[in-house]
């Protein structure tokens, strides 16, 4: 191969590579969508007013571990960080080496950490980093493109993984993910965000105290 044909080659990458300069992190996360819009499920992040509604009945006091699945470029990341205790820890969760590369290198919070992982293996993710429970847990996964059995597995893993009054947050465009929830959540809070690209249905899945069993 001459070099102009290595130059005309390498020409659709810098293009990519300008492009996504300029977008910034919503580049990230549309070429994210784009290799694996599945496990994606959008080509824009949350809204700040899903941000706030989801996040509004967390007691943060007493949170010392949150989970998110699915962080994408850090939408809800740095909202969470923001309202989480000093010596709270943050833990997200990703398929996708994009994203997760792409958080490590831009957020810089001791406690935060990012893990390229599977949220079905949260229990054994939380242990490997020192914590025997979560206290909420955030997922914007989209369960109903989730491939067969993983849902089910995600929901089970979850409900084990949190401490009694702990919650499973979960915002989707569908219905699905209240499905796989209320095989282990008695109580399931409901909510629906229309300020939001697409407009989307809201979740909280409290597990009950030892009392209330």
């Amino acid at each position: 191969m001459t070099s102009t044909e290595l130059a005309r080659e390498a020409l659709p990458n810098r293009i990519k590579r300008r492009i996504k300069r300029m977008l910034g992190a919503w580049g990230v996360f549309f070429e994210g969508f784009l290799r694996h819009p599945v496990m994606v499920g959008s080509i824009i992040p949350s809204s700040r007013f899903t941000i706030a509604k989801m996040l509004g009945p967390v007691k943060w006091e007493e949170c010392k571990l949150f989970v998110e699945y699915g962080p994408g470029v850090g939408t809800f990341c740095r909202p969470v960080l923001e309202r989480l205790r000093r010596d709270g820890a943050l833990i997200v969760i990703d398929t996708n080496p994009l994203y997760i590369d792409y958080l490590r290198a831009t957020i810089s919070d001791s406690r935060f950490t990012a893990v390229l992982g599977s949220a079905a293996d949260v229990e054994d993710i939380i242990r490997a980093h020192g914590h025997s429970h979560a206290d909420y847990v955030l997922s914007g996964l989209p369960f109903s493109t989730l491939p067969d059995g993983l849902g089910p597995k995600i929901a089970e893993a979850t409900w084990s993984v949190l401490r009694p009054g702990g919650a499973f947050l979960v915002y989707q465009f569908s219905a699905k993910a209240r499905e796989f929830m209320a095989r282990h959540f008695k109580r399931i809070d409901s909510g629906f965000e229309p300020l939001n690209v697409l407009p989307c249905r809201l979740f909280w899945g409290w597990k009950e105290d030892a009392g209330e069993a």
